[in-house]
């Protein structure tokens, strides 16, 4: 019986923190809005990684906001904010750190910028695999290793990089393995007419707005743990993991475009990002389960990054979002 009470105020408390959740997320909506014009769905996108407790990567050609789209999140959440600019000459040491000799001819450990909450990895593909490859063990395992010492990173965590069309001169694919660390790979387009028009009247006058902080750190990390609390109905789990199964050319549940046009799919990972990343939208939208529309909603950009096309897709023109929107039919 008192486990039953227990139960049951665990339910009601976390319904309340999720209705507590979707204002909140329209507060930083609203707030936002005051500085980035249009882009609402990458807007969602990256907002929901962040309280999927995942990272998201932004592709697009200059000039269409990345960087002060990350900014101005941070701006608007009290944590600790560090910039990483990626050029060919950026060195692993440069991001985790390095180890100098103090006044007392002792070793001391400096640490890098990726010591931060909110890390923007600013044109990340500008820099070589090398380089690259040095955030892995801190996007997957929140620590880094530094002269064979462990330290554990600050909760809450996250990579929020931008990227140039690969390509585009000067640049470099980022590897399968580092991709596949992002739960989001969102893709940013030109403005509509009215939002470009928006756009320059805003930033043309007497300067862009300044953003009021909406969440802090301890908010994050509750409703993180909230949204991992919310019961998924398993013919959900079933679809986000046939939908995986779907892409992966020569494995059972193949789907016949995967066969004719896929070198290889999606892993696991994928799976468990598009039910994380289902019941993160289902939440912010006040509902407390998700359903195949939350699923399909975040299904492209979990799914962009890790179905690579082979030569016959690429000699006929298809596209990897050609193939998912196949996929989710």
């Amino acid at each position: 019986m008192v486990g039953a009470i227990n139960e049951n105020t665990m339910m009601t408390d976390n319904v309340k923190l999720i209705d507590q959740l979707k204002e909140k997320y329209q507060d930083l909506k609203t707030e936002i809005a005051g500085k980035i014009i249009g882009q609402n769905e990458v807007v969602d996108k990256v907002l929901i990684s962040i309280l999927s407790n995942g990272h998201c990567l932004l592709i697009g050609v200059p000039g269409l906001a990345k960087t002060l789209l990350v900014t101005a999140i941070s701006e608007m959440l009290a944590l600790k904010y560090s910039r990483i600019q990626f050029t060919p000459d950026l060195m692993p040491s440069d991001i985790i750190g390095t180890e100098i000799l103090d006044n007392n001819k002792e070793f001391k450990f400096i640490q890098g910028a990726l010591f931060a909450n909110i890390v923007l990895a600013d044109e990340i593909n500008r820099t070589p695999p090398k380089t690259q490859s040095a955030l892995l063990e801190a996007m997957q395992e929140r620590k880094i290793t530094a002269a064979g010492v462990t330290y554990n990173l600050e909760q809450p965590f996250f990579v929020l990089a931008t990227q140039n069309p690969i390509e585009q001169e000067g640049t470099y694919p980022l590897p399968e393995a580092q991709l596949d660390r992002f739960m989001f790979s969102v893709l940013l387009d030109y403005p509509t007419f009215e939002e470009e028009v928006s756009i320059v009247e805003n930033t043309t006058g007497s300067g862009l707005k300044t953003l009021n902080k909406v969440l802090d750190g301890a908010e994050i990390l509750k409703f993180q743990q909230v949204i991992r609390l919310i019961p998924v109905p398993p013919h959900i789990t079933e679809y986000a993991v046939r939908l995986a199964a779907k892409t992966r050319p020569g494995k059972p549940g193949a789907h016949p475009l995967a066969e004719k046009y896929l070198n290889w799919g999606a892993g696991p990972r994928a799976s468990q990002f598009l039910i994380s990343g289902a019941k993160t939208y289902a939440a912010i939208q006040g509902k407390y389960a998700p359903d195949l529309e939350d699923v399909k909603y975040v299904a492209e950009s979990i799914l962009r990054h890790r179905i690579f096309k082979n030569y016959k897709a690429e000699a006929e023109k298809v596209t990897i979002e050609d193939l998912i929107q196949e996929f989710l039919k």
